[in-house]
């Protein structure tokens, strides 16, 4: 059965850094993109950052562009958010997702088919 499990989410001061991590088990997700999304209250789920199978070639939404950071570990089946100079709009839930095809990379929900259940990232102001 595949799992995947975020980790790493908190409460943090604006202008604070968070490591968010997701641990896929039950399959090796190395020849796919993996992808962070983020769902406030209230607000549809949006894209935040994906990185293809090899690592080559990331992409980012221009509200988290030079403060974000996706990274992958293929040997740990893991991949790591790394948000730094945190904005309280920042604030969300954050899933990790992993896309159904093969060496390609995604911004669109509907390309992503297997979900964590999510981390809470709170930024106060």
């Amino acid at each position: 059965q595949v799992q995947l499990v975020e980790s790493g989410g908190g409460l943090v001061q604006a202008g604070g850094s968070l490591r968010l991590s997701c641990a896929a088990s039950g399959r090796t997700f190395s020849s796919y993109a993996m992808a962070w999304f983020r769902q406030a209250p209230g607000k549809e789920r949006e894209f935040v950052a994906t990185i293809k199978w090899s690592g080559s070639v990331t992409d980012y939404a221009d509200t988290v562009k030079g403060r974000f950071t996706i990274s992958r570990d293929n040997a740990k089946n893991t991949v790591y958010l790394q948000m730094n100079s945190l904005k309280p709009e920042d604030t969300a839930v954050y899933y990790c997702a992993v896309c159904r095809y093969t060496y390609s990379v995604s911004r669109r929900l509907d390309d992503y088919n297997y979900w964590g259940r999510g981390t809470q990232v709170t930024v106060s102001s």
